[in-house]
């Protein structure tokens, strides 16, 4: 194991007020995604989508990483070029999804266990020699009545910090993603126990894989109501309460904290973001990003629609909310970028201007 290569690039991965880009959606969320827009469920439409991202003009100047799939890891851009080295030729490090998805856990009803650690040593492998210099593993927490269960916490952190031992082995750098859901009506204080909970079991069962606390990322939810909660809080509330429950739980040695959106809308996550970084930036020991799925992809999906004709302001409107979310982790989000990323991707190169980072 190369201990300071896996420090360098997880260092590089949240350097430069960058963050990840989740482009890592399985073929069957990817193909629900597209029937909204009427779009074609194909390999050759997703290959097409995944093109028109990577070669996105200027994404490289607020994202660090992209997570990808294994079917996008093993697709090319029309020219030939594997979409992991176009991506590292325009300074973005290419990263694997690697877990196999949430499955019912046996006798508890209501939550999940996440596989695919079988064959996992040798998949890792493979991703390594095809370009990829990092991972993701995601664990489903979900919050109701009578659960979460203790098996089921520990079940979920048991599995990912074995995947993290499995992948600082092999060289890529684990990003551990445990995942506590929005979906319910609970308050933030019980979102803030079960988020405890969770990450208090993750770092048990890494310290106990030997995993290298330095040479990993953490993926967690921001601790945040409920969706359906009647009481929502103000981004301020939200910023403070993830960040107190990140301090208990969460060791220095990590060197980023990227959060999920997990269901967010764009802007409030790019809001949330920034609350963090305004009131604690430069207060913390790790870098405070983001890994972004919908929350930066789904106002470009919108526009393109699976025709070639939209590409061009399909990517206006992906890198403008990449950028939005850049100013967030710098504390640096205006009020007037907030709205809809759509109408602002049609606006003149004036109102691009706005989202200008020097």
């Amino acid at each position: 194991m190369n201990t300071q290569r896996l420090i360098d690039t997880a260092r590089e991965l949240v350097a430069d007020d960058k963050g990840l880009l989740a482009m890592d959606e399985s073929n069957p969320t990817c193909n629900e995604r597209f029937a909204q827009f009427g779009i074609s469920q194909t390999e050759e439409a997703r290959r097409a989508y995944r093109q028109w991202i990577v070669t996105t003009p200027g994404l490289a100047d607020s994202i660090s990483g992209a997570i990808l799939y294994d079917e996008t890891l093993r697709q090319h851009k029309d020219d030939g070029t594997p979409f992991a080295k176009a991506l590292l030729d325009v300074g973005i490090i290419p990263g694997i999804k690697v877990d196999l998805g949430a499955k019912d856990l046996a006798t508890h009803a209501g939550e999940k266990i996440t596989e695919g650690l079988d064959g996992l040593r040798g998949r890792l492998a493979e991703y390594g020699d095809m370009g990829a210099r990092f991972a993701k593993w995601r664990a489903v927490i979900a919050i109701g009545e009578g659960f979460p269960s203790r098996s089921c916490l520990e079940a979920n952190a048991h599995a990912l910090a074995r995947y993290a031992a499995l992948c600082q082995e092999a060289g890529l750098v684990p990003i551990v993603e445990p995942e506590v859901l929005m979906t319910g009506d609970h308050p933030l204080e019980r979102c803030l126990k079960v988020t405890e909970e969770t990450l208090r079991n993750v770092f048990i069962q890494l310290n106990c894989q030997r995993v290298m606390l330095e040479g990993m990322l953490l993926k967690p939810n921001m601790v945040v109501p409920g969706l359906t909660c009647l009481e929502q809080k103000t981004a301020d509330d939200v910023a403070d309460t993830t960040v107190k429950c990140l301090l208990r739980n969460v060791p220095a040695a990590v060197p980023g904290v990227a959060f999920l959106s997990g269901g967010q809308s764009g802007e409030l996550a790019s809001e949330r973001l920034n609350a963090m970084n305004v009131r604690f930036r430069g207060r913390l020991p790790w870098a405070l990003t983001f890994s972004f799925a919908r929350a930066i992809q789904q106002p470009a999906l919108e526009i393109w629609r699976g025709q070639e004709a939209n590409v061009s302001l399909a990517q206006h409107a992906l890198s403008y909310r990449a950028k939005c979310n850049r100013m967030a982790r710098r504390g640096e989000y205006p009020a007037a970028m907030q709205g809809n990323s759509t109408e602002s991707a049609s606006r003149s190169d004036s109102s691009s201007n706005l989202v200008t980072i020097k």
